[in-house]
């Protein structure tokens, strides 16, 4: 059967880092609240005029390079955001301008948070189906557009980035020991729409709007989805938790961080934890863990790996994969 296979991981994170102190210089905060709460302890901010396609790119050509490939080896991009540069055309397509794809397809998932791991679920199916050879995924944001800078519960938490993956599909013997993507489950529930949202929007309001939150019950709603996610990915494929080399979670709130993994048995130094220096970057976030673990040797091929993300909708997913 044909395999997603990972050939290639990249990154790109803004210049401007601002720290818990430098915020708590405009809002009533202070960096040991902040750390307590969320495990934050900085996070990178783009630039004046630098967008989300921008970020994207540089990630891109990151994995490119990382994969020994040329861009026009590639012909699908899928890019996960929910900070496009425009309501349209899709980011994806800059993106593949600007890569000097002119063939193939590009187009944007909005998941939010969980945008990674649908986008990946998503190349997985197209190169699965053999209907494209190499996919470009993407996780890119800007959410500091988007950030109420004097809301201390939200600005506090974000962060800007891009992490992307080469994916190629490739013969497997239908086995867990294949290398690639093994398992992917996505799931929805809009029932709880208001819990994490932005409030605007080019048909509600016109404007772009504020990124708005009611924090205990995002992490109450977090705690149960992703747990029952993971379970799900586990019994799919009869993997056990301690055959899981790596788990490599969405970078929303240590505490979530934590609790997931001691449910399930995982201790410490199988997390692949950013959120201290990157924040929550939303879709972008388990792609920058990905790079981080691959470039300090943490992450070698063959290794079991374990995505999970929950995001804005609610949306929540787990992937499964052999890197």
């Amino acid at each position: 059967m044909l395999r997603s296979v990972v050939l290639g991981c990249g990154a790109y994170l803004p210049e401007k880092i601002l720290t818990n102190d430098d915020i708590s210089k405009f809002v009533d905060t202070t960096h040991d609240w902040v750390v307590e709460r969320s495990g934050i302890h900085q996070r990178h901010i783009a630039a004046e005029g630098e967008l989300t396609s921008d970020l994207a790119l540089a990630a891109s050509k990151h994995a490119l390079e990382r994969a020994g490939l040329d861009a026009q080896d590639i012909d699908l991009i899928v890019l996960a955001t929910a900070t496009p540069d425009n309501t349209f055309p899709a980011t994806a397509t800059a993106v593949q301008a600007q890569l000097g794809i002119h063939h193939g397809a590009a187009f944007d998932i909005q998941a939010v948070c969980s945008g990674f791991v649908y986008a990946l679920s998503t190349a997985d199916n197209f190169l699965k189906c053999g209907q494209h050879k190499r996919a470009l995924v993407i996780g890119a944001e800007t959410f500091s557009r988007i950030l109420d800078w004097e809301d201390r519960t939200t600005c506090v938490l974000f962060g800007d980035g891009a992490g992307a993956v080469v994916l190629e599909a490739q013969e497997g013997g239908g086995t867990l020991e294949d290398r690639g993507v093994l398992s992917a489950h996505l799931r929805s529930d809009g029932r709880h729409y208001e819990k994490l949202y932005v409030d605007g929007g080019p048909s509600r309001g016109q404007e772009v709007g504020h990124l708005r939150m009611s924090g205990r019950e995002v992490f109450k709603h977090a705690v149960i989805n992703i747990a029952q996610i993971m379970e799900e990915a586990l019994e799919a494929t009869g993997v056990e938790p301690n055959d899981i080399d790596w788990f490599v979670p969405h970078q929303a709130n240590k505490r979530i961080l934590d609790g997931t993994a001691r449910r399930f048995g995982m201790t410490e130094d199988k997390v692949v934890i950013t959120l201290d220096k990157h924040g929550n970057t939303s879709a972008a976030s388990i792609p920058l863990a990905l790079d981080v673990a691959f470039s300090d040797g943490r992450l070698k091929q063959n290794d079991l790996i374990l995505l999970e993300a929950m995001g804005g909708g609610f949306t929540w997913g787990s992937v499964l994969v052999r890197w």
